[in-house]
């Protein structure tokens, strides 16, 4: 399916800088959106975004877009999903072909201490975001959802028509809940959406509250690294390259009405192959030429000891998971060096 313009939600976050750089040099028109808000270092919100061309002292500015100085295809704007005036101006104005939805709060722990921010970004941003798509025929919704919304489940590896129904933190459920908003929307309106249910993501410009860069900088720094569960855990590591892959994969690939489940489908993201958290940290520190120290912990409130995503419904898109973990942890490794200036 082709399409002129899109919509990328989170666009200063990790996932969605990189999508906003590959559409670009696709060809294709994207307006970025992100609230910049300060859950990790804004700092590397807006130098990615400079990567993108556009300069803090212009991103910095709420709900005015801001054309790009290196891709004239590109637009930001600093908005808030959860904006019921604004964000309704930017559908109508903008008239967008395709939706990618990225922007959320993140993080499985900090649910534990914010609920409200989860509440109000991925409950009622969503509720907006699909609003919008209804109200302005958008072709296709690809949103972000996660492997949490598997919870505590020994079943492995992961399938999407497993039972979801006991999230064990309020990041996983307000996940779950955007699957069935979307679905309601998919059966009464015949919005196609597609909910990707993303596993480990890892690369450069990566999150600094993930484990790559908490373990990375606390090596460098010779501060011991919190191993949880006493290192007992493993994760479905997919280097971003691959992520961006799918997305665009399923981008293109819009669900098609079967009587099921019409206009709807979710799917997984992923390696299709979980690696030892202990596997993780030795590839880090073979490629920083450091060994770590290691603070043994119990494991953590809302955390699962391991994820595992199949991935044979995406393969049938032709998406392939392509980077090993010795490359990818050293593209992450080379990029968080230069970042910074090591």
């Amino acid at each position: 399916m082709s399409y002129k313009k899109i919509l990328v939600t989170g666009a200063a976050g990790f996932i969605g800088f990189h999508l906003c750089k590959t559409l670009l040099e696709q060809g294709l028109t994207v307006v970025g959106l992100d609230n910049i808000n300060d859950y990790y270092d804004v700092n590397l919100k807006y130098a990615r975004l400079q990567e993108l061309g556009v300069q803090r002292a212009e991103a910095e500015r709420r709900n005015r877009p801001t054309v790009s100085e290196k891709y004239p295809n590109f637009q930001f704007v600093r908005l808030n999903v959860e904006d019921r005036v604004a964000l309704p101006q930017l559908f109508e104005k903008e008239a967008f072909d395709a939706v990618v939805h990225l922007a959320a709060q993140a993080g499985v722990r900090y649910s534990l201490e914010n609920p409200m921010a989860y509440v109000d970004s991925n409950l009622v941003g969503f509720a907006n975001i699909l609003e919008g798509c209804r109200q302005h025929n958008i072709k296709h919704l690809v949103y972000a959802s996660s492997s949490s919304v598997y919870g505590e489940s020994d079943q492995v590896p992961f399938v999407e028509d497993a039972h979801v129904d006991y999230p064990i933190s309020l990041y996983a459920a307000t996940k779950k809940a955007n699957e069935l908003m979307a679905h309601s929307y998919s059966h009464l309106y015949q919005l196609p959406t597609t909910g990707l249910r993303l596993f480990t993501v890892y690369g450069p410009w990566g999150r600094p509250d993930m484990a790559p860069v908490l373990f990375a900088s606390a090596i460098l720094e010779d501060r011991a690294i919190n191993v949880f569960n006493n290192g007992d855990l493993s994760r479905d590591f997919t280097y971003i390259d691959d992520i961006i892959q799918g997305i665009i994969l399923t981008l293109n690939h819009p669900p098609v009405q079967e009587k099921a489940q019409p206009w709807y489908q979710v799917l997984n993201i992923g390696n299709g192959a979980p690696v030892s958290l202990m596997e993780f940290i030795q590839t880090l520190e073979v490629n920083l030429g450091k060994e770590a120290k290691k603070n043994n912990l119990p494991m953590q409130p809302g955390d699962v000891s391991c994820t595992w995503a199949d991935t044979t419904k995406l393969h049938l898109l032709g998406y392939k998971s392509r980077t090993p973990l010795q490359e990818g942890v050293r593209k992450f490794v080379e990029w968080y060096k230069m970042y910074l200036n090591i």
